[in-house]
C-alpha cells in the first residue's frame, strides 16, 4: 500500500492494428478500442481510468492524475482530500485547497476578497495595488494616505 502522494502523466495512445491487444489495468479485459490511456506504467480503457471519488474520466479532465493512499484521483479531489487549506487575509474565512486565490506577500485571499480595503474597488489583471500595514489598497487610497502622512509619492 502506498501512502506517499504522486502526480502522474496520462498519455493517450492510438492502438496500432498490427499489435497484440493490451490488458486494461482497470477491468482486466483486452483493450480493443481505437485509443487507450497509459498511466502509472499501465494501460487503461478510456472509461476505466476514473477518479476514485467523483468517477470523472481522468483522460478527459486533464493530463495529470494523483495517487495517494492507494487512490487514483483527479486534481480537484486530491486537493479537496489532501490539500492544505488556509484562511483569507481579508475575511478570515477558510479557503478550500482547490479554490483559485490571489496572493500578496504571505497573505492569501479569495478572489472576491482581493479588493481595496478602504473603497472596496476590485482589481483586474494588471491593476496596480499596494500593501500597506497588511492592507490591500488601490493607488488612489494609497496616495491619499501618503499625503496625510506628510509626504507625496514620487511620480516618475
Amino acid at each position: 500500500m502506498t501512502f506517499g502522494s504522486m502526480a502522474s502523466c496520462i498519455q493517450m495512445l492510438s492502438v496500432q492494428p498490427d499489435t497484440k491487444p493490451k490488458g486494461c489495468a482497470g477491468c482486466n479485459r483486452k483493450i480493443k478500442d481505437r485509443y487507450l490511456l497509459k498511466a502509472l506504467d499501465k494501460y487503461w480503457h478510456e472509461d476505466c481510468l476514473k477518479c476514485a471519488c467523483c468517477d470523472c474520466r481522468l483522460g478527459e479532465v486533464g493530463s495529470t492524475l494523483y495517487t495517494k493512499a492507494n487512490l487514483i484521483l483527479c486534481r480537484r479531489d486530491y486537493l479537496r482530500l489532501f490539500g492544505v487549506t488556509g484562511n483569507c487575509a481579508a475575511c478570515s474565512k477558510l479557503i478550500p485547497a482547490f479554490e483559485m486565490v490571489m496572493r500578496a506577500k504571505e497573505n492569501v485571499y479569495h478572489l472576491d476578497c482581493f479588493a481595496c480595503q478602504l473603497c472596496n474597488q476590485r482589481f483586474c489583471v494588471g491593476d496596480k495595488f499596494f500593501l500597506k500595514n497588511n492592507m490591500i489598497l488601490c493607488q488612489t487610497d494609497y496616495e491619499e494616505g501618503l499625503m496625510k502622512e506628510g509626504y507625496a509619492p514620487q511620480v516618475r
